[in-house]
């Protein structure tokens, strides 16, 4: 859904809808598209977008919330830091066909059953909103996205008149749950995602909210209505399956995964750990880099909660076990005969890790799986860092 799409729009198209007012025929139909999932993790969650059609006038284009600019000015930091600018691009309907159709993602129409009134109101509409003034407006995963643009412009020009109906959801998901319902829980995409997402998204989403993602403006579209004085009807006229995708095997590796991944280094630390209990020791190194990575890792969470925009990756307590402070400690950590308080440290941290699983269990946040082996890892190697330091104090 976030994928961007470099559309191009041909130049005498342009010119002539800016150029003029241009009133739709009675042949013209407005319609939703929604598109498959793609291969990559950026286009997993599918996509929405506009088709106005006119025979008579031959216009067929498609209005597209879900692009922006790589030549913007700091393209990668802005992106970061969730303040890139996203656009309503349009372009001639075939390109835009074909581009998904190469990728195998199935293609959906939904003709919407409103007046030629309304037609020329939504199509105003989207001119208006595709002038280079007011093209531009700031994505967010969530609650601003290529997807709930679609009801917001139909909310817009429609008003009071349209009403959506929730019987369509039939169970209540949190945010995270709807994400994990398009990508596959031992991806690294998946992992990823639900490192650098916070508690925010381990809320019940309403079933307005449920339309960030594509599938969903597609079933709410498909379950409203527009209401005309004391009649009413549906808003979708009919649905058209316009290209149907093939389709492909999917195959993941175990060993490549999240899982296996955090399992083989879990069982490294414990056997690390195991043997240090063994012969009394302690092996230094490993702390310094566990502190460090950790760390590493904590500082940038941190940075995704308070310097940047994205509203999803706020109250995060991954940094229960990612904890920033430890960066500061890792040469204290990595020395022979740290200083007594490193000890109060290491206790410090064995009660953050407590208090994480008190978060997941009560489900204000819930880790990614695959996290299991390293944090019980980590668990298991704080404590015997609590015990080695007590004894070493003693003596």
């Amino acid at each position: 859904m976030k994928k961007l799409f470099l559309i191009l729009v041909l130049f005498s198209t342009s010119i002539s809808l800016y150029a003029q007012k241009i009133t739709l025929s009675e042949n013209a139909e407005i319609s939703i598209l929604t598109i498959g999932p793609g291969q990559q993790l950026y286009d997993s969650f599918g996509h929405n977008a506009f088709r106005v059609k006119d025979p008579t006038q031959n216009i067929d284009v498609v209005y597209n919330y879900g692009t922006y600019d790589f030549d913007t000015p700091n393209f990668y930091l802005k992106f970061a830091q969730g303040k890139l600018m996203y656009q309503l691009a349009f372009n001639n309907y075939k390109p835009f066909y074909n581009y998904y159709v190469r990728q195998n993602r199935w293609i959906k129409e939904q003709v919407l059953n409103v007046s030629p009134s309304e037609k020329q109101a939504m199509f105003d509409f989207l001119l208006n909103n595709a002038k280079p003034e007011n093209k531009d407006y700031k994505y967010d995963f969530l609650f601003d996205n290529c997807a709930t643009r679609i009801s917001d412009v139909m909310v817009n020009v429609l008003g009071d008149d349209l009403v959506f109906s929730d019987d369509h959801i039939t169970e209540e998901y949190t945010f995270r749950e709807l994400i994990q319902k398009n990508v596959y829980w031992n991806s690294w995409g998946s992992f990823g995602m639900d490192v650098a997402i916070g508690a925010v998204v381990d809320r019940n989403a309403t079933t307005w909210q449920y339309q960030f993602l594509p599938q969903y403006v597609f079933e709410a579209a498909a379950n409203a209505s527009i209401t005309a004085g004391k009649s009413s009807h549906d808003l979708v006229k009919k649905t058209n399956a316009i290209y149907e995708s093939t389709k492909n095997k999917t195959s993941s590796n175990f060993l490549l995964s999240p899982l296996f991944t955090f399992c083989i280094l879990g069982l490294l630390i414990i056997i690390i750990t195991y043997n240090d209990f063994k012969k009394g020791t302690r092996s230094r190194y490993l702390d310094g880099i566990l502190f460090f990575t950790t760390g590493i890792i904590g500082v940038l969470l941190l940075l995704l909660w308070l310097a940047t925009d994205h509203s999803t990756t706020a109250a995060n307590y991954n940094l229960l076990w990612a904890f920033p402070l430890s960066l500061l400690f890792v040469f204290e950590i990595s020395k022979k005969n740290p200083k007594s308080w490193i000890r109060k440290y290491v206790f410090f941290q064995i009660l953050l890790l407590a208090l994480l699983c008190i978060h997941w269990i009560t489900g204000v946040q819930i880790f990614a799986y695959g996290l299991i082996p390293l944090l019980l890892a980590l668990a298991i190697r704080a404590i015997y860092l609590l015990k080695f330091f007590s004894l070493q104090s003693k003596n």
